[in-house]
C-alpha cells in the first residue's frame, strides 16, 4: 500500500493520560493490527506531539499510531522535577504497559531518540524495535575520540582550552546559573521569530517552517511552569551514555539521518552507533535535524518497510 502524508494542518484530538499524579497528552490514530507491532513517536527537545502530524496521518492507515508528549512538554503537564532520560524511559515504558498493552516500535527524534533508547535499554520486554531520527545522548569520551553530541549541547569544545578561554567558559557558565540570567535566556528563546531563525539554522528546506510550526513550538513554552522545565533539562546532569545503552539493546535498530543537520556530523556519530550495535540498518537523507518533519514522503515509506520487515 502507498504511504500517503496528508497536509500539516490535519489536525488530530488527543487525550490525557494521569502518570504519577502529572496529565500526560497523548494522541492515537489508527486500529490495532494483530500482525503488526503498534508505532509510539516520541518529539525532541521543545517540540510535541504536533510535530509527529505528517507522519501519524502516513501512517495510521497500516498502524496503530501513538505519539506522546514526554512530561514537561507540549501540552504534558510541567512539573518542576529532575528531568532526564530516567524520568522519560519510565514515563514510556508505563504508557506503553498501562495504554498500549503490547510492545511497541519506538520511533524518537533528537531528545526523544535518547529517551526511546534509555526505555529500549531498560525495560526490553516494552519494546519490539526502535527508530532513531537524528537522536541525540552523549558518548562516553576515550582518550582517542572527543564527544561533541552531548543531550545539553552540540557545539564541540576546545580540545585544549586556554586559560582564558577556562575562566571565560567558567564565567558564563556561573552567569547562566543565575536565575535572571536563566530567566532573560528563557524570554527571549521562546519569541516567535528566535524560533524561526533557529528552525531556519537547523531545516534543509526551508519551505517546511510553517507559521503553524512556529506558534506549535512557542506555546507550550508560554505554559505555567515551562521556565522550571528548561532549567530543569539544562542544568541536570547527564543521563546513561549512548554507548552503555547499546550494549543492553536487544531489538532491532533503525537509524534515520538527515545529513544536513548542523548540530551533528551524521556520518561521524553512525559510525559511533556502529561501533557498538553492529546490526542495525541506517538511511541518510537529504534533510536538516529534523527530517520526520522535512521529509515525511522519505521516512514515512522507510519506517513502514523497515517495520514490516522485522515482525
Amino acid at each position: 500500500m502507498q504511504v500517503t502524508t496528508a497536509p500539516s494542518t490535519t489536525p488530530i484530538p488527543g487525550q490525557y493520560w494521569q502518570w504519577r499524579g502529572h496529565q500526560i497528552y497523548y494522541v492515537r490514530a489508527g486500529e490495532k493490527q494483530p500482525q503488526r507491532p503498534p508505532l509510539l513517536l516520541v518529539h525532541g527537545f521543545g517540540a510535541s506531539t504536533d510535530h509527529w502530524r505528517k507522519n501519524i496521518t502516513g501512517l495510521y492507515p497500516d498502524f496503530e499510531v501513538f505519539a506522546i508528549d514526554l512530561l514537561g512538554f507540549g501540552r504534558s503537564a510541567k512539573a518542576k522535577l529532575e528531568y532526564g532520560g530516567d524520568l522519560w524511559g519510565d514515563q514510556l515504558h508505563y504508557f506503553i504497559s498501562e495504554v498500549i498493552g503490547q510492545k511497541a516500535i519506538l520511533a524518537g527524534n533528537s531528545l526523544g531518540g535518547y529517551a526511546c533508547l534509555c526505555v529500549a535499554a531498560q525495560y526490553p520486554d516494552s519494546v519490539a524495535g526502535v527508530v532513531l531520527l537524528n537522536s541525540a545522548g552523549p558518548f562516553s569520551v576515550t582518550p582517542s575520540t572527543s564527544e561533541p553530541e552531548a543531550l545539553q549541547s552540540h557545539i564541540q569544545p576546545p580540545k585544549q582550552p586556554s586559560p582564558l578561554q577556562k575562566l571565560l567558559g567558567t564565567s558564563v557558565k556561573w552567569i547562566f546559573q543565575q536565575p535572571l540570567a536563566q530567566f532573560l535566556l528563557f524570554q527571549y528563546l521562546r519569541q516567535n521569530w528566535v524560533i524561526r531563525r533557529t528552525l531556519e539554522k537547523v531545516y534543509f528546506d526551508k519551505t517546511a517552517i510553517t507559521d503553524q510550526l512556529v506558534a506549535e513550538i512557542a506555546r507550550p513554552a508560554y505554559d505555567p511552569g515551562a521556565l522550571d522545565v528548561f532549567v530543569s533539562v539544562f542544568s541536570t546532569p547527564q543521563g546513561e551514555k549512548v554507548d552503555v545503552l547499546l550494549k543492553q539493546l536487544t531489538c532491532p535498530l533503525l537509524l534515520l539521518w538527515g545529513e544536513a543537520d548542523p548540530w551533528m556530523n551524521a556520518r561521524e556519530r553512525s559510525q559511533k552507533f556502529r561501533l557498538y550495535y553492529h546490526e542495525l540498518t541506517e538511511y541518510f537523507l537529504k534533510a536538516g535535524h529534523c527530517p520526520h518533519d522535512e521529509v515525511p514522503d522519505q521516512v514515512n515509506p522507510i519506517l513502514r518497510d523497515w517495520v514490516l520487515s522485522i515482525v
